[in-house]
């Protein structure tokens, strides 16, 4: 599972692997350190044509996990004697997101499979935990521009954190699948479905399923290298402290 990327590059880096998107209007800063929740950017296909747009990330977790956790807490509830609305506390059980999403034939994620639903989450680095802190994985030392293969949901009402209660934002996640060998090597359970080539990219965001789900496939071994070690943001070498923005989502 990859729950920590980084975004460092400009518009222009963007446009070499997908060139036609919109992007007015976006403030688009380095990100060294993108966490879950976190606004990211992403090409999203918009009723418009694709859009560069600041996007949270996580899609909304299943019922099944919504109503495995409400219950839970239901339980420790009364448990301590407290009475219980359940359908009010399912309605307001936190859904911190689904960051990654794996088995595409689940009907949870059939609805965001289609061309409509489907996103760029543009990357320099992403981050694998093993021994001695997080692994981090780029494209050499220059560490390019690459993208995952995103699904993203508009205008999704949920409880995020129970001290915000229901928000109503547009929501991300990307596709994982096996791990390649170097990957395999630290997180033997997935890794990040990453599209280098502008075909790929073009596939991704113009195809049918029937077509695009071929891309949900490892990178070829040897196509990554760790290019840095330890550290919550590409480039620290140390467990440093959360970036501010994890205080304001």
């Amino acid at each position: 599972m990859c729950n920590l990327y980084s975004h460092t590059r400009n518009v222009e880096a963007i446009r070499k692997l997908f060139a036609k998107f919109d992007a007015a209007g976006v403030n688009m800063p380095p990100q060294p350190g993108i966490f879950p929740d976190y606004a990211a950017p992403i090409v999203r296909n918009d009723a418009g044509g694709p859009r560069l747009a600041m996007t949270r990330w996580g899609m909304p977790s299943s019922k099944k996990a919504l109503l495995d956790a409400a219950t839970k807490r239901a339980d420790k509830l009364r448990a301590k004697g407290q009475e219980v609305d359940f359908d009010q506390l399912l309605r307001m059980e936190p859904d911190g997101g689904t960051t990654n999403v794996r088995n595409t034939s689940s009907s949870h994620w059939k609805r965001w499979l289609g061309v409509e639903s489907r996103c760029l989450v543009p990357f320099n680095s992403f981050a694998e935990p093993g021994p001695g802190g997080n692994h981090w994985f780029a494209f050499g030392e220059e560490r390019p521009t690459a993208f995952f293969a995103g699904i993203w949901a508009p205008q999704w009402t949920s409880v995020r954190k129970i001290k915000t209660g229901e928000e109503t934002i547009d929501l991300y996640a990307f596709l994982t699948t096996e791990p390649n060998a170097e990957v395999g090597a630290i997180h033997p359970k997935a890794m990040p479905v990453i599209l280098t080539t502008p075909e790929e990219c073009e596939t991704w965001m113009t195809a049918p399923w029937e077509q695009a789900r071929a891309l949900q496939r490892p990178l070829p071994d040897g196509s990554l290298d760790i290019v840095a070690r330890g550290g919550k943001k590409d480039g620290d070498n140390g467990e440093d402290e959360l970036p501010a923005q994890a205080a304001l989502l």
